[in-house]
């Protein structure tokens, strides 16, 4: 029996990156001989334990082969004649195909660590083609190494979304790469990876469909470059892509569509359609008086989910490329929920002798609070 670290970890040393996770592959080894030795099975498909220590997991060396459209549509087979080459073989890209012994040597025997030195994602062998959602993972790897992507490589994408492979992704997986992707460094290599490869239309018909625009599609690298150079959150970055559906003749209907679609999480599509329908006003927020940007505050649920609106404001901010009137807009908005948030809403209620006044006099409060706050600035 014999044990190689594989995968990401050995990419990620090479290229001198913190490793977060380590994956090993077992050769020469029966699952009852890993049980013997103490490991947990926790393999559905096929066979992976955890180490009993570590609690890292352990795979033994398998093949696979298609039976089937979509990407569950495979038989596997473990058995300890199966040698780590044939178990590199399956793997979607070369940097991913390396693997490294007990002893520290690397095994490379399809050119992964050259393509490292040149950055090119470049599929392992043809049975690449059998996994739609590695199409979804050569995009995400472009926006977080900027590699680019090897011209064979793209043409057998092009041909996979072309014989309707990409049409058999279910939407999790989907949405699972593409927030993963979305988070890189560099999001916007990803998108538009899968605009050249044609997967784009496929998984995102309604973004597909504004980016014809090549303004639109301008715009919407600029906002999503700002987004990302900033470190804001997933559903930020969500929302700001979701900014470029205001282009369609009903942008809420389209986003409603696209994340169902998706099956993306309630808080990312909330910020997303709370961001379609605020942008217009929030735009004006440097203009605005405080009767005005009370009204706003309270339209967006500001006083119960300030967070909530903090991200909102990035993300209309993001939008309009950090443009200075969008930064004065977020910064005046700000300054406006901190004066409105410090008004006692509790000692207004005591005070008031008729309850159906009391919503009236809150508000009066804030806006006097939100005068006096932007006066003394």
């Amino acid at each position: 029996m014999k044990i190689y670290a594989v995968g990401g970890a050995v990419r990620d040393e090479l290229l001198g990156l913190r490793v977060k996770d380590r994956d090993y592959v077992v050769v020469g080894a029966t699952p009852e001989d890993l049980t013997r030795l103490g490991y947990k099975p926790v393999g559905k498909d096929f066979p992976v334990f955890l180490h009993p220590r570590t609690h890292e997991e352990y795979a033994l060396a398998r093949t696979e082969r298609k039976t089937a459209r979509g990407y569950k549509g495979f038989q596997v087979y473990a058995a300890p004649d199966v040698t780590l080459e044939q178990d590199l073989s399956r793997r979607d890209l070369t940097i991913n195909a390396i693997a490294r012994d007990a002893r520290g040597r690397i095994i490379d025997p399809y050119g992964g660590a050259v393509d490292l030195e040149r950055g090119v994602l470049r599929h392992v062998s043809p049975a690449f083609a059998e996994d739609p959602v590695r199409i979804l993972r050569v995009a995400r790897f472009a926006a977080r190494f900027g590699f680019k992507v090897a011209p064979a490589t793209l043409r057998l994408m092009r041909a996979m979304v072309a014989a309707g492979e990409a049409d058999a992704l279910v939407p999790e997986r989907v949405w699972q790469e593409l927030a993963i992707g979305l988070m890189e460094a560099s999001p916007w290599k990803m998108f538009a990876l899968l605009r050249n490869c044609g997967a784009l239309a496929r998984v995102l018909p309604e973004l597909a469909a504004v980016w014809t625009r090549r303004a639109q599609y301008a715009r919407s690298q600029r906002a999503l470059d700002y987004a990302a150079a900033r470190g804001y959150a997933l559903e930020v970055r969500y929302a700001v892509l979701a900014c470029a559906l205001a282009g369609l003749d009903a942008p809420e209907r389209e986003l409603r569509r696209m994340s169902a679609r998706l099956r993306a999480p309630a808080d990312a599509h909330d910020l997303a359609l709370l961001a379609l329908r605020q942008r217009a006003q929030i735009d004006l927020g440097a203009k605005l008086k405080a009767e005005a940007l009370v009204a706003l505050l309270r339209s967006c649920d500001a006083w119960r989910r300030p967070a909530r609106f903090g991200r909102l404001l990035q993300a209309v901010e993001s939008c309009d490329g950090g443009s200075a009137r969008s930064v004065a807009a977020r910064v005046r908005l700000l300054a406006a929920l901190r004066a409105a948030r410090a008004v006692d809403a509790g000692a207004i209620a005591r005070r008031e002798s008729e309850p159906h006044k009391i919503a009236a006099r809150l508000r009066s409060a804030r806006v006097a609070a939100v005068k006096s706050a932007l006066a003394a600035r």
